[in-house]
């Protein structure tokens, strides 16, 4: 039996002259908690609608749970989505709006009344289900329109940017509960997002799309510290990007780069990687040292610029003549540093990633 709840064959997407999606193959699998992020515009809600049935894939194919379902209506796929836009009945109560999609599918009034209650219990509304939807906050309402797609029991459950509407600390209350409710159901998860810090503090694993392009999937973890491209390491959080190139390999995914400005430095990056690649490495702004009125061996002068606090850590802004622009970030019960006072700034070389300028087959990376 396959372990895929999705597998997207091939799969492209064409509005007239434009190309949504390119050739992208993909599997999640069944019971994950899985996020496509990227920027605006990059085809990750379009290969969402994709697997959704709301739109037809101009080639390839598209499986859930080993089914092909590429040419199916989207009430004859055994998914169901969760929009930005709740979309609830105003007129209904929350246990008429849950109750809808089983009373159309003409389930035994027993049925309804058992799974509407289980619904609603999961996503802790219980009390509530006599109020309209003009009666509940946000938080509320998006609690609803999940209840709504679970009482079905799709196979997967797909999530359209469904916190996009809400406010910074009500999205974040609402990110562990949709966690816990993914825990507690077990139905896999497809979630598009263009908030990275919502995607990895939630997902099992994670996709990053550009311009129509897949270009890595992986846990958070491993997209962060092990971009594959020069994109992903700039989208993916902060990070530092020095310009770099291969002066010889040293092993499998071992390198030593020659850093404008700064020498060179024995690091780790993508396997199968020539002498002479033009290379970016990645240092992450928690990674960067700064030492003040001594030398560090192997670090370089900068001059901090500006800072900036947020709370648990103080956002640090630097210029090196060697390196240029960089960012660090100390923890905000330490000294405060001060713009305009001369820093040493030294890293560890373990804790730095390259990756190439250019990868075949991605798409281009933003100057």
């Amino acid at each position: 039996m396959s372990d895929s709840a999705i597998s997207l064959v091939g799969i492209s997407k064409r509005f007239g002259d434009l190309t949504a999606v390119h050739s992208l193959d993909l599997e999640v699998r069944k019971g994950e908690f899985f996020s496509i992020i990227g920027p605006s515009g990059c085809g990750k809600t379009t290969t969402l609608r994709l697997i959704a049935g709301f739109e037809e894939p101009t080639t390839g194919r598209i499986l859930v749970d080993s089914r092909d379902v590429t040419r199916l209506r989207p009430y004859h796929r055994p998914v169901n989505t969760v929009f930005q836009s709740y979309a609830l009945f105003p007129h209904l109560d929350v246990w008429e709006n849950v109750a809808f999609g089983l009373r159309e599918a003409r389930r035994p009034r027993s049925e309804i009344a058992t799974r509407v209650a289980e619904a609603i219990e999961l996503v802790q509304l219980k009390g509530r289900e006599q109020a309209r939807p003009s009666q509940l906050s946000g938080g509320q309402q998006q609690r609803v329109a999940l209840a709504r797609a679970l009482v079905n029991r799709p196979d997967v459950l797909l999530l359209d940017e469904p916190l996009g509407a809400l406010d910074l600390k009500l999205r974040a209350d609402l990110q562990s509960q949709l966690k816990d409710l993914h825990r507690a159901v077990g139905v896999t998860f497809c979630y598009v997002t263009h908030d990275q810090g919502e995607a990895f503090s939630m997902s099992d694993r994670v996709a990053v799309m550009n311009g129509g392009v897949l270009e890595q999937v992986g846990d958070p973890e491993e997209v962060y510290r092990r971009p594959r491209t020069a994109f992903v390491a700039d989208f993916v959080g902060a990070s530092n990007r020095l310009p770099a190139r291969i002066a010889r390999v040293d092993g499998a995914g071992r390198y030593t780069v020659a850093l404008d400005g700064a020498g060179d430095r024995s690091v780790s990056g993508p396997e199968g990687l020539a002498a002479g690649t033009a290379m970016i490495l990645v240092i992450r702004p928690e990674e960067l040292r700064l030492d003040s009125g001594r030398t560090v061996a192997g670090g370089l002068a900068a001059t901090i610029v500006d800072v900036a606090f947020l709370g648990a850590q103080r956002i640090v802004r630097l210029r090196s003549p060697q390196l240029g622009p960089l960012t660090a970030t100390t923890a905000a019960g330490s000294d405060a540093p001060r713009p305009g006072a001369e820093v040493v700034v030294h890293w560890d070389d373990r804790h730095s990633w390259a990756v190439p300028v250019t990868v075949p087959g991605t798409a281009p990376v933003p100057a």
